[in-house]
């Protein structure tokens, strides 16, 4: 039986996943706890630049763990 992964696929696979996890988990928080006062944490670097680089980073590597075919 021939399988359209590999073994490598599997792991590119897995790395996006967790770049993309990782974006999102940075980005989560900056609630207030009172609604009348307005959080200026939700404007930090973190949640601005570098989640969305690294689900940015996530998808481009899903796109190659997809695409790429090693050859055996």
């Amino acid at each position: 039986m021939d399988f359209a992964f590999k073994k490598k696929n599997f792991i590119l696979l897995i790395t996006g996943i967790l770049f993309i996890a990782t974006g999102l988990i940075l980005m989560s928080g900056g609630a207030s706890e009172d609604p009348e006062i307005f959080n200026y944490e939700i404007f930090n670097f973190r949640r601005l630049t570098l989640a969305p680089i690294l689900i940015t980073i996530g998808f481009i590597i899903e796109i190659f763990a997809i695409m790429l075919k090693f050859k055996d």
